[in-house]
């Protein structure tokens, strides 16, 4: 429960601060203090695992003493000269195309995961050719909070409407079958709208996609799903823009989630696991996109905060750390650990419908019951809510928890979460 000295500054803030937290915020109500390793510490000293790992954007868990020690030094040094070179920014880019697939081998530098985003739709509509003037994009979506990320999923904001220049294809959300078909039988149906809509389209441009969708709760394709589509849009000229800001920087085990789909994206935006919760977003590409006369002319790719000493400074650190200690194959290991745990679970509790993931990337769907499986948001809460009084903090989004522990965490801590969290859904739907 949120103890008294939280329940002050709480109180305290509430006259001043605008609604529209997270809904994870919002129904958490903690006020958290400290954070070290896989460990998070509230003002009033209750502790917790956290398997959100801040919002998935602590691969290194909390206050790796190694990112600690480069921002403090940089932060002596120098904390920003615009876009102008730095002594670390050629070691960050030269540690970033050993990291990313070889075809990726010229970056941008920005702040968000939004903002790189834009970069990579300005890329898109400045090299495209004459008639090309449409973007695919897939309904479940999601790319940031900007306008023009919102139009391209058609996300609709009070009376105003941002169904922008954007064609949606279907997602592979097996759980849910928007063609209400079903596996093996549905010839991946899905996929072929896809191709036929987007791939094969004289208009289009690009497709923006997740790998795995994440907002819309971890949604996993199946195999063949993009390997067909992406094998149609090489063919017809369709650039492959791979959103991987959330899943980026080896949250499913690999560096990119998209090596585990064959998927050889032509621009690849990054952020969240790169810099240990410091604000820092890649916009990764192949060279003669992110090199063309239209695409770079001067300040295409400046920002006020892109690429500034700190961001560079904690980003080296975490992907140094990732590449050194070998975490990819760690996630691999930990993520196998965690979906036997987890699937054990699934087949326990009638309300949780379905659990999918890949790595370290988990995603619980609760539903009122499995024959309508109609979403229940209350009980996602609930158990959200329960698992927090229990000492773990997991990610909470409408019907869906979302898992993401650090990939340093060991396994007697990721069985321990595993069992609060079994302990909250016992609580909660016995």
């Amino acid at each position: 429960m949120t103890g008294r000295h939280q329940l002050e500054r709480l109180e305290r803030e509430a006259g001043h601060l605008a609604p529209g937290a997270s809904e994870e915020a919002a129904v958490g109500r903690r006020v958290f203090a400290e954070g070290r390793g896989p460990v998070l510490t509230d003002l009033d000293g209750n502790q917790y695992l956290d398997f959100a790992a801040g919002t998935l954007t602590q691969s290194l868990g909390h206050g790796h003493p190694e990112v600690v020690e480069a921002l403090t030094a940089q932060a002596r040094r120098l904390w920003n000269v615009h876009d102008s070179a730095t002594p670390d920014r050629a070691a960050l880019l030269e540690l970033l195309a050993r990291l990313l697939p070889e075809q990726l081998d010229t970056y941008a530098l920005f702040s968000t995961g939004a903002e790189v985003v834009e970069a990579a739709l300005r890329v898109v509509q400045a090299t495209a050719e004459p008639g090309r003037n449409r973007i695919g994009a897939m309904r479940g979506g999601f790319h940031g909070k900007t306008t023009g990320a919102r139009m391209l999923v058609h996300w609709d904001v009070g009376h105003q409407s941002f169904a922008g220049n954007s064609v949606l294809g279907y997602s592979a959300y097996c759980y849910r079958c928007p063609l209400e078909l079903t596996r093996p039988s549905c010839g991946l149906r899905c996929a072929s709208l896809v191709r036929r809509h987007i791939a094969d389209k004289p208009n289009i441009s690009a497709l923006v996609f997740e790998p795995v969708l994440g907002a819309a709760g971890v949604i996993v394709p199946p195999p063949g799903y993009w390997e067909q589509i992406a094998d149609a849009c090489h063919a017809s000229g369709v650039l492959l823009v791979a959103d991987e800001v959330l899943t980026g920087g080896g949250r499913t085990g690999t560096f990119l989630a998209s090596e585990q789909f064959g998927i050889e994206p032509d621009l690849a935006t990054l952020s969240k696991g790169l810099a240990s919760g410091f604000p820092f977003a890649v916009l990764a590409g192949r060279a003669d996109l992110l090199r063309h006369p239209a695409a770079s002319e001067s300040g295409a790719y400046a920002s006020t905060y892109a690429g500034n000493p700190l961001g560079i400074a904690a980003a080296r650190a975490t992907l140094e750390v990732i590449e050194r200690d070998r975490l990819l194959e760690r996630v691999r290991v930990l993520g196998e650990l965690l979906h036997d745990r987890l699937s054990g679970l699934a087949a326990r509790f009638d309300n949780l419908g379905d659990v999918r993931g890949l790595g370290l990337l988990y995603g619980l769907e609760f539903v009122t019951d499995r024959q309508s499986r109609t979403p229940a948001p209350h009980i996602a809460r609930a158990v959200y809510a329960t698992a927090l009084d229990l000492g773990l903090r997991v990610a909470l989004g409408g019907h869906i928890l979302r898992l993401a522990p650090p990939f340093t965490i060991d396994e007697p801590l990721l069985d321990e979460g595993v069992t609060l969290l079994e302990e909250a859904l016992e609580r909660v739907l016995t």
